[in-house]
């Protein structure tokens, strides 16, 4: 679990939060924004799965439409109410000469998504403009992780979900990131063990049971139907690459939701993936490809592997670290002493 997207040269990560610390379900301040920004020149997709998104400027990131790149993308708490964020980031990239260059002034391209979480705060807490220009002007290359961010008010089923990020660097020098805000209706741990869905996570992270008291606890919890749902994330690379092959890697990146939420894509979650090219690094095409096929396919079939599996690890990742609050319980809580909580095996 280790890297960052920022680990991807020229991607910058803002956050702003507001948590109250006696906030409880439905009372007080738990809600975040998270904003990628990406280097002058970054081809941006997006594909959608979950069945009740909430999204801004999703339609241009198709490759047929005519803007080609991205100044920044949003990660939003606030459900829809959320979407203002991007006009406050907006504003910030226009007064630092960021954007589409119009007759009379600049128009950045700031797509957004949203989570669901108004029930974990008050209704009225949510994030707005000023949240978007506070984070865009935080942005730097350290990322914290857990309860951040659009991370703040987020819940993994039945337990604290949170923001995480991951990247991972393929032998070809390519680099690919992601960052995510886990916010999901099914879970990302299996109630029945404890444990995550992803087997080689658990072996590679150390991971042991919980005790059968927090086993039944958290099986207990999971008879409720949670009202949160929607997972959104951002997976950037810098190879170059075409829109439409920006695009089939933000499909591809969706297998990582499948691997680590059960179950991932419901109608009742707006699964998001935005994904980022920089094009720093220039891979040749194979020449073993087929001369009916784009030069780039091979190169997005690997891609899109390497994204789901940095993706999966950037979901588990801002679960581990997510902190609880609002009375929803957090994970670590759930875990042995080497990761901050407060069990002994029997």
């Amino acid at each position: 679990m280790t890297g960052s997207i920022t680990d991807v040269a020229g991607i910058l990560v803002g956050q702003h939060h507001r948590i109250d610390p006696d906030a409880t379900l439905g009372s007080g301040w738990a809600a975040g924004s998270t904003v990628v920004i990406a280097p002058p020149g970054t081809v941006g997709a997006v594909d959608v799965r979950g069945g009740a998104p909430g999204t801004r400027e999703t339609d241009l990131l198709d490759p047929a439409n005519s803007v080609r790149y991205v100044d920044a993308v949003v990660l939003t708490g606030g459900s829809a109410y959320g979407l203002a964020v991007a006009d406050g980031v907006m504003t910030w990239l226009e007064e630092n000469g960021r954007g589409v260059a119009m007759p009379g002034g600049l128009v950045p391209i700031v797509p957004a998504a949203v989570i669901f979480d108004l029930p974990v705060g008050g209704w009225g807490c949510r994030p707005n403009a000023e949240f978007g220009y506070q984070a865009a002007a935080a942005a730097g290359t350290e990322v914290a992780m857990g309860t951040v961010g659009a991370g703040a008010g987020a819940r993994a089923g039945v337990l604290k979900g949170g923001l995480g990020t991951a990247s991972t660097t393929l032998d070809n020098g390519v680099t690919i990131g992601a960052i995510v805000a886990v916010n999901s209706a099914g879970n990302v741990i299996d109630p029945a063990t404890g444990l995550p869905w992803m087997a080689h996570l658990i072996k590679s992270l150390g991971l042991q049971p919980p005790l059968a008291c927090e086993i039944e606890a958290l099986t207990t919890l999971d008879r409720e139907n949670s009202p949160l749902n929607t997972t959104i994330a951002v997976v950037a690379t810098d190879a170059a690459l075409s829109p439409a092959a920006c695009q089939r890697l933000a499909v591809a990146a969706h297998d990582g939701l499948a691997h680590t939420i059960r179950p991932a894509h419901t109608p009742i979650d707006g699964d998001t993936v935005f994904t980022l090219a920089t094009g720093a690094v220039e891979v040749p095409p194979d020449a073993d490809i087929p001369a009916s096929m784009s030069p780039e396919t091979k190169l997005v079939a690997k891609l899109g592997a390497a994204a789901a599996d940095v993706l999966a690890s950037a979901v588990l990742a801002g679960v581990l670290a997510a902190e609880s609050i609002a009375g929803i319980p957090a994970y670590r809580d759930m875990l042995p002493t080497a990761f901050g909580g407060a069990a002994e095996s029997e």
